[in-house]
């Protein structure tokens, strides 16, 4: 258990967040509820081994990061991965209930050391990926990672009526990963360019010009630079949403951002134990930048 301020947020929380999923716990020193839960999260931290690492932030002390999480009460806990927030909870809960908050997010103990599927497009002929992805789904069809990266090739290949194909056994999970929530992004916004055209980018573009908070406009906008795999066009037409309306439409701007984000991350490369994976330098620049508009 680390204390957190704002001073070593960026590396305790959002850089770390990278590589391990990192729970924040949200407390003050004269919460009752919060002492209750305190040790809990610390047991099973413990237990977990290694599978999330967990971060104390004093609300009283830190407001600037609480208001900037929206905490309305405490203890509130927020799970941080990929340098981004992906769920929470409030109230004290029970162990088990915390443990089953974290089973929703965090890979079975018996898959956390396992590599994942790396692609290597690079140096790889894509068809030949596609199939040796294609026989992993087939043999295990409950291995996430495989099928993220086949329905992602298949989408990145234009071959999208396979790839809804092979998405479709994810349709009926009772929890979606927040990573095929971001492919179902991707192709919802395939499906808009579909039936309301590619649209009329001059037409959008005036829109916006007119009215810089025309942002249904500039959603539109990013959303056809989706289609296109315009990845960090799109990113920049939604963070001049988020600098101006950070809560728009629910917070569509921010989700559309992070599911990008985890469209444009390759396949972590398998490193010796103890090392970390290199990160994509402009995957990286783009998370910085969110986190200094939520932060803002």
């Amino acid at each position: 258990m680390i204390d957190v301020t704002i001073a070593n947020f960026e590396a305790e929380v959002v850089a770390a967040s990278m590589t391990t999923p990192v729970l924040i716990d949200f407390w003050a020193p004269w919460c009752g509820p919060c002492k209750s839960l305190g040790p809990i999260l610390e047991k099973v931290e413990v237990e977990y081994a290694g599978r999330f690492k967990l971060v104390k932030i004093d609300s009283d002390q830190e407001q600037q990061l609480g208001a900037a999480f929206g905490i309305r009460s405490i203890p509130t806990c927020i799970l941080m991965m990929n340098g981004q927030p992906v769920d929470g909870f409030a109230g004290a809960l029970p162990e088990g209930k915390v443990k089953e908050f974290l089973d929703k997010h965090l890979p079975p103990a018996e898959e956390a050391e396992e590599p994942e599927l790396a692609l290597e497009e690079e140096s790889t002929d894509p068809a030949a990926v596609l199939e040796k992805l294609q026989h992993a789904v087939a043999a295990n069809p409950a291995d996430d990672n495989a099928r993220f990266d086949y329905v992602k090739l298949l989408l990145q290949m234009g071959r999208e009526d396979d790839a809804k194909v092979a998405f479709a056994p994810v349709i009926a999970q009772t929890t979606v990963v927040r990573r095929f929530d971001s492919l179902k992004r991707w192709m919802d916004a395939m499906d808009f360019a579909a039936t309301q055209g590619a649209g009329d980018a001059a037409g959008l573009d005036a829109r916006i010009t007119a009215n810089k908070r025309d942002f249904e406009a500039r959603f539109d906008k990013a959303r056809g630079l989706m289609v296109q795999q315009r990845w960090t066009d799109a990113l920049d037409e939604l963070l001049e949403i988020l600098m101006r309306d950070k809560a728009w439409n629910e917070e569509l701007a921010r989700r559309t951002y992070i599911a990008i984000l985890d469209i444009m991350e390759a396949p972590k490369p398998k490193v010796a134990d103890g090392q970390i994976p290199p990160e994509d330098p402009v995957v990286v620049t783009y998370r910085r930048r969110l986190s200094s508009v939520v932060l803002s």
